[in-house]
């Protein structure tokens, strides 16, 4: 198995949950989608000027996360960040029990160690209140879905 440097990679077996989007087998392959996918029109604003695409998953963290919902369900979780942001990921409960928590875009922070125990919930209201994240979003599941179309 290739290895990855996302948070969670090594069991983030979850399958879709929205047969839309059945041709992704797991969040790893979801992963390999979104890399030919994020770029810095995807980036948020404020770290467009980090983005590169050695650091493709800089600025894309609750964009990507939404998705993911509507890809595997579960819900968004959110690490407070300095400045008052939330870097958001994924818990989705699995169907024999448990939890697959993941987090696509988390090498972004390198070797930072961040906490995934015990983070406040986030929703889509609330971060789509600003409609360039709601453009960003819906740029990403278009450019996704396309990719899907083609495969």
């Amino acid at each position: 198995m290739k290895d990855y440097k996302f948070y969670g990679w090594k069991t983030a077996d979850c399958k879709p949950a929205d047969s839309a989007f059945e041709k992704i087998e797991n969040p790893r392959h979801l992963y390999d989608i979104l890399s030919e996918i994020w770029c810095v029109e995807t980036c948020a604003p404020r770290l467009r000027e980090k983005w590169s695409r050695e650091n493709q998953t800089v600025g894309q963290c609750s964009i990507t996360a939404f998705l993911v919902q509507d890809i595997f369900g579960g819900k968004v979780y959110g690490i407070l960040r300095d400045g008052g942001n939330y870097h958001c990921y994924n818990v989705v409960p699995l169907p024999a029990g448990g939890e697959c928590l993941f987090d696509l875009t988390s090498e972004q922070f390198g070797d930072e160690k961040l906490n995934y125990d015990n983070n406040p919930e986030q929703f889509r209201e609330v971060h789509f209140a600003k409609e360039e994240k709601h453009l960003r979003y819906n740029y990403l599941k278009a450019e996704l879905l396309k990719k899907l179309e083609e495969m």
